[in-house]
C-alpha cells in the first residue's frame, strides 16, 4: 500500500530549499520567520515534517530533519535521501505559492506572456492560486538539469513520469 507523499515545513534559513521541494512536487510550506514552538506546533498540526537549519530545534522536533550544509544542491540531496522522496512528480507545483499547477490552453494565456514566448512555446502551465505562468524555456531546462544531476547522484535513473514535458 503506498502511504502519502509527506507534507514538509521549511523553516525560515530554507527558502531556497522549500522552493525546490515544491519544485520536485512536494507540498511545502516556507512561512518565514517564526518562533521555535510555533513552528513545531505548525508541523505538529499540519502533519508536517519540519526541516530546519537548527539543531536544537530538529532535537526537540519528533520526526524533524535537520539540514546540515548551506549549499542548495547538498541541501536537496540529504532530504530526499532522509525522507525517500520520489521525484517522478517533478514541476507539478508553483515555486512561489505551493498550489498544484495545472495545463492550459495558450489562448488562456496568450495576453499574459510576451509575444516571443507565445510564438515559441505550445505548453503552458497555470497557477490557479497566484496566476504565475509556467513554460518550457531555458529555466525549465535549468530545473530539469539540476533534477536529473540529483537522480544520478542519487543512483537513480531519470525519472519520465509527470514532468510537464
Amino acid at each position: 500500500m503506498d502511504s502519502a507523499p509527506p507534507k514538509l515545513l521549511c523553516d525560515h534559513m530554507l527558502g531556497s530549499l522549500a522552493k525546490w521541494l515544491r519544485l520536485l512536487g512536494y507540498d511545502t510550506l516556507y512561512p518565514g520567520p517564526l518562533e521555535d514552538r510555533e513552528m513545531a506546533a505548525k508541523a505538529y498540526d499540519e502533519g508536517r515534517v519540519l526541516l530546519t537549519r537548527d539543531k536544537d530545534l530538529a532535537a526537540r522536533v519528533q520526526g524533524s530533519v535537520f539540514v546540515a550544509s548551506d549549499d542548495l544542491d547538498e541541501q536537496l540531496k540529504s532530504v530526499v535521501e532522509a525522507l525517500h522522496l520520489d521525484l517522478s512528480n517533478t514541476l507539478s507545483r508553483c515555486s512561489v505559492c505551493n498550489a498544484p499547477i495545472i495545463e492550459v490552453d495558450r489562448a488562456e494565456v496568450e495576453h499574459e506572456v510576451p509575444p516571443k514566448v507565445l510564438e515559441i512555446q505550445d505548453k503552458f502551465w497555470k497557477c490557479p492560486s497566484c496566476s504565475r505562468i509556467y513554460w518550457r524555456g531555458s529555466h525549465w531546462k535549468d530545473m530539469l538539469g539540476r533534477i536529473e544531476k540529483l537522480e544520478s547522484e542519487l543512483g537513480n535513473s531519470p525519472s519520465q513520469t509527470s514532468r510537464k514535458d
